[in-house]
């Protein structure tokens, strides 16, 4: 490979942002509550990110866990959220619906695409849990979105490579096919040597221990400790990619 293969850090808070651009991000999907997939993060967390970011962001809309079909009420929230990641200076929105078929919700997606304006967009992982992949990627090509970011419909990028290859020769050059899920730095390059993905995506998360000297025996279910992106990790990471030109 000759091409510079890019890494987009997924990142739950701003100091995991800050983490991933020190140890050499080319971009950042920020979102909140991890252990449930993504969702938006708050209006608080875009704003300083992107004051205190001197690479691309990216924010996930997403208002909710669970599955990717969504209500008249929810849908509002993902309009207002774009509005206000437009206001706030984003270079990007990461989003996705489908109907309850497991397609594409295609006229909601476009509504949310064209909400978007001037910002790039990134369709997320709802393609994966559509029920054919070859026909949601033409779809999403045709919803003017300039990546999919998918594992190939398996539980990892690794796991998925054949499918992501052959996403990735049907796209052409139409869109980029970001491969993403369990990617870390021993299995990165392999991955894209196998697919031809130009752009990666991982979350190179590590465990930060919480400070407390005093925690309450009987809140024992409450965990203190929490997820935030590793910066060795991501310099690991983007070693792997450079290594595999």
């Amino acid at each position: 490979m000759s091409v510079r293969l890019g890494l987009e850090i997924a990142s739950n808070s701003v100091a995991s942002a800050l983490a991933a651009q020190a140890g050499g991000a080319d971009r950042i999907e920020l979102f909140d509550n991890l252990a449930e997939g993504g969702t938006t993060p708050s209006f608080g967390s875009i704003a300083i990110a992107r004051e205190r970011l001197t690479i691309p962001l990216f924010v996930l809309v997403r208002p909710r866990a669970g599955d990717f079909h969504y209500d008249a009420l929810e849908t509002e929230l993902m309009l207002r959220d774009i509005a206000q990641c437009r206001a706030l200076g984003c270079d990007g929105v990461v989003v996705g619906a489908l109907d309850a078929q497991g397609d594409i919700d295609l006229p909601l997606c476009r509504e949310l695409v064209q909400a978007a304006g001037p910002l790039q967009v990134t369709f997320h992982r709802a393609f994966d849990a559509t029920r054919d992949l070859s026909a949601a990627l033409e779809q999403v090509v045709g919803l003017g979105c300039q990546r999919v970011l998918t594992s190939g419909g398996q539980v990892s990028a690794e796991a998925g490579s054949k499918v992501l290859a052959s996403l990735v020769a049907q796209a052409a050059g139409r869109i980029s096919v970001m491969a993403g899920a369990g990617l870390v730095p021993s299995n990165v390059a392999t991955v894209a040597r196998q697919t031809g993905c130009t752009e990666l995506h991982a979350s190179a998360k590590g465990l930060r221990r919480s400070d407390m000297q005093f925690q309450n025996p009987v809140l024992r279910g409450l965990d203190p400790d929490w997820s935030q992106t590793s910066t060795a990790t991501v310099a690991a990471l983007r070693k792997a990619l450079d290594a595999a030109r």
